[in-house]
């Protein structure tokens, strides 16, 4: 049995794979919030590359990778897919499970993927800074790796209860050349503002977006950069999902569940969307989302159109949201403390091609440590939703051949504090109140 299979150099994937052709319905436009128009491409100009913008409407499905992005990702893509033959054992499961390791990245997780393509594509359009929020901290190092890479600079704004939780993120992220900050913080009206109402304020993503907008906006040598949700972000992350799937290919595989932890969409996107057409051409495959059961914008949210943050200045996208005030609890698994989900996840998941479903973090946790113990690597906690998840359907029919798949999104060797309070018992699980989506509806923009 081969546990690890790589991918070829002249195998590599050469173009992205845009799945908003293949949605049936396919997914409404991002509004303006001024006058409830669709957005036009000079309005996002204002924080966005036009190479980008390009991909965030295109309606090819292939796009070509540039050669710049090809050579940064050549230090680690192809990434490895690895058969979890020792999980397998420990359950007792005839299930055949795969996971798609993105933590081999400089940065530790899949968000490098899209950061070294936004990289590229400002520095090509001449732009000197870049401006983002982070919420566990993967995105903002990413970034900070891809930045200094085309010899940018970048400020990023971190959530304030993951900047305390995973300090060690701000030593990458000064080390790859970038400034960060917590947020909320000084620097900008939206933080200023919170850090007034609380000065303990946990912060959220939908606060630190606002920072990070502002930031943008304030300075002309500065564009924005978002690590999930939107559009071309997961076209970028396509590449998971066209590798692994060339890679099953190897070992005469196909898969019958694919699976990924949801927070903003972007990994679960990269690895499920490519399996879309197969699903749309008859063949019987699952393809499953998995989020935290404290931030559930798939399984309890309102399918509307939101804003992206919390002082309102994003366009309006369509989308499964929590409402753009939802202040998440300070869960570990931070990357995925957000009220909404990409509107190409939130389409196939209205289309019925996806299936949502929720997880607590002390069930996750569990399921890390396993992982841990049977194949080596210590997950991150927002990979842990895919590996309970894995679990969870392994053992659904443990006498049934099938084969599983799911993203191991990045490594959590920075999150050590959080298994720390984890075997201390200092952690509990958080379930969102029915009440609150009642709430939620009460501040969705009138559309």
């Amino acid at each position: 049995m081969k546990k690890r299979i790589l991918l070829p150099d002249d195998e590599r994937i050469t173009q992205w794979y845009n799945v908003m052709p293949d949605i049936p319905n396919g997914i409404l436009p991002p509004l303006n919030p001024a006058n409830n128009e669709p957005l036009t491409p000079d309005v996002m100009a204002q924080i966005f590359p036009m190479g980008l913008l390009e991909q965030e409407m295109s309606v090819d499905r292939q796009i070509d990778i540039p050669e710049e992005v090809l050579d940064i990702w050549s230090i680690w893509r192809p990434s490895p897919l690895i058969r979890a033959n020792f999980l397998e054992q420990k359950l007792g499961t005839k299930a055949r499970i795969y996971y798609k390791y993105e933590g081999v990245s400089p940065s530790g997780s899949h968000k490098t993927n899209s950061a070294v393509a936004q990289a590229y594509y400002n520095k090509r359009e001449g732009v000197k800074r870049l401006a983002t929020e982070t919420g566990a901290g993967q995105w903002g190092s990413a970034l900070s790796f891809a930045t200094h890479k085309f010899g940018l600079e970048c400020k990023v704004y971190m959530v304030r209860v993951s900047f305390d939780q995973k300090p060690y993120r701000k030593s990458m992220i000064n080390t790859y050349g970038a400034t960060i900050v917590a947020s909320p913080s000084p620097d900008t009206p939206t933080g200023r503002e919170y850090l007034e109402r609380d000065p303990n304020s946990p912060g959220s993503l939908g606060i630190a977006i606002s920072e990070a907008l502002e930031d943008a906006s304030s300075r002309e040598d500065t564009k924005y950069a978002l690590g999930s949700v939107l559009n071309h972000v997961c076209i970028h992350q396509s590449v998971i999902g066209l590798e692994a799937k060339k890679q099953l290919a190897m070992v005469g595989e196909k898969a019958d569940v694919v699976i990924g932890c949801c927070g903003g969409g972007s990994n679960f996107a990269g690895l499920a969307a490519t399996f879309v057409p197969d699903k749309l051409n008859g063949q019987d495959i699952r393809l499953i989302g998995v989020e935290p059961a404290s931030c559930p914008s798939l399984t309890k949210g309102i399918y509307a159109y939101d804003f992206g943050d919390v002082s309102a200045r994003t366009p309006l996208l369509y989308m499964y949201t929590l409402g753009h005030d939802f202040m998440p609890p300070g869960i570990h698994a931070g990357g995925l403390r957000y009220h909404g989900m990409s509107p190409i996840i939130s389409a196939l998941l209205r289309e019925k091609i996806i299936e949502a479903r929720s997880a607590h973090q002390l069930e996750c946790f569990d399921a890390a440590v396993l992982f841990a113990q049977t194949e080596g690597i210590i997950p991150a906690p927002e990979s842990s939703h895919a590996i309970r998840a894995a679990i969870d359907e392994a053992m659904r029919e443990p006498d049934k051949p099938q084969t599983i798949l799911f993203n191991l999104s990045g490594h959590g060797l920075l999150d050590l504090a959080s298994y720390d309070k984890f075997f201390a018992g200092a952690l509990q699980d958080f379930a969102y109140p029915e009440e609150a989506v009642e709430e939620a509806k009460k501040t969705l923009p009138k559309v």
